[in-house]
């Protein structure tokens, strides 16, 4: 029987030879994922089953990212409690303050996800690891505690769309671009329940970072998953982040899709998602005089060193509008010291901007960039829902970290051209 790629790895976890679209199955899963917010209700229903031990300690990731450091009493309550878990099943791979990251760009980065594995997590954007060529989801607390017990999960096995990339990006376009134009294209639930399987020569043109940005959204599109094909660069990045030896699944020429979808990129343009959903994309010519007053760099989105590069290179030599403020957030310590040391918070700062430790923070409306009533962001984060980042009156602006830098500078929805 034909299948398509994230098909062929399912079929590898649950035993079997063959799976298709619509099967239930119960699989095994190579990583079990959990973070401030999830994990704790998760532990909690580990305990209420009386499970004692956890199926494999290291096989599990704990990563103290949403209100970390901690905001209130309530976060340092909720992180105590997984940090006491952690350390009585002593699960090593636990990631606080000093430690941590934005989990996703953190799980790639210390190489904790290789191709062919089968990854859930209590977060949606766990569909980011599909960028390494890994079938990755997001799940319930319930699951999360069941998975951490048994090493199982049960899925129904997606449908799959096939996005067929052609051509190479322009100047200023990048992975950000990319699933914007693809959500407007189809819509937040244009692939719901669905596998977003992206192929063609236009993948070359991609780098890992992009990929990551690309996958990380498809849950945005409704997706339960996002998955690149494992080539050259996928096999550099995995070397070169200490990975385990990938398995490499191909989709047959002949798998089913439900729909294929073809996007040049050459013909992309920078795009901004306005409020209140991803859908909402309108590029440069759709777009009159929309002043701003807040910009944030960051997220599991687009948090990387190449997101900080990109917004620095703009930053350099100019500052932050009069009342706009500016927040950089590097994603993980290493992309934290990275950037330091490559002086890109000497632009930041001497630009006008601030720099925070890696948190999640301003993402999810939970601390370090709150808006109030009237207020508008420009954010390189991916969701921009009413209230998302603060009071239900604001409005958050989904965009690339070049788009975010150069509306710092203008104080107003840019592009980097319109500084020229």
């Amino acid at each position: 029987m034909p299948m398509t790629m994230t098909q062929k790895i399912l079929a590898a976890h649950c035993g079997k030879a063959s799976v298709q679209a619509g099967d239930m199955i119960v699989a095994t899963c190579d990583l079990v994922l959990g973070n401030d917010i999830t994990a704790p209700v998760a532990i909690n229903e580990f305990e209420k089953c009386g499970c004692g031990k956890v199926f494999n300690r290291d096989k599990i990731a704990l990563v103290m990212d949403h209100f970390t450091p901690n905001k209130d009493i309530k976060a340092a309550e909720q992180v105590k409690k997984v940090r006491e878990f952690a350390k009585d099943k002593q699960i090593p791979n636990y990631f606080d303050v000093g430690a941590m990251g934005v989990e996703h760009a953190l799980l790639p980065e210390r190489g904790m996800v290789t191709a062919g594995d089968l990854v859930i997590g209590a977060d949606s954007h766990t569909c980011t690891y599909g960028a390494l060529g890994a079938f990755s989801t997001g799940v319930g607390s319930t699951d999360m505690a069941a998975a951490m017990a048994s090493g199982l999960v049960w899925l129904r096995v997606p449908e799959a769309i096939s996005v067929v990339l052609k051509g190479k990006p322009g100047k200023h376009v990048s992975g950000k671009d990319v699933i914007l134009h693809l959500i407007k294209t189809i819509g937040v639930d244009g692939a719901l329940y669905q596998s977003l399987e992206f192929t063609g020569e236009g993948v070359s043109a991609l780098t890992m970072d992009d990929r990551l940005c690309i996958c990380n959204m498809a849950i945005e599109a409704g997706g339960k998953n996002g998955i690149f094909p494992v080539d050259g660069q996928t096999v550099d990045y995995l070397k070169e982040h200490g990975a385990a030896d990938p398995r490499v699944f191909t989709a047959d020429a002949d798998a089913q899709y439900a729909r294929v979808i073809e996007m040049d990129l050459s013909a992309l343009k920078p795009i901004v998602a306005f409020p209140h959903l991803p859908e909402n994309g309108k590029t440069f010519d759709e777009i009159g005089d929309v002043p701003i007053q807040q910009v944030v760099v960051g997220s599991c989105t687009n948090g990387r060193i190449s997101d900080l590069r990109d917004a620095a290179s703009i930053m350099k030599g100019r500052k932050v509008a009069e009342g706009v403020r500016m927040i950089v957030i590097p994603a993980t310590q290493k992309i934290w010291t990275e950037a330091m040391h490559e002086g890109l918070f000497d632009i930041f700062v001497e630009a006008g901007a601030a720099v925070s430790t890696p948190t999640c923070g301003p993402c999810l409306g939970g601390h370090m960039g709150i808006l109030a009533k009237g207020e508008r962001c420009v954010a390189t984060t991916n969701r921009n829902f009413v209230g998302r980042m603060g009071d239900p009156g604001s409005e958050v602006y989904l965009a690339s970290a070049a788009v975010a830098a150069a509306s710092a500078v203008l104080g107003r929805l840019a592009t980097p051209d319109m500084l020229d």
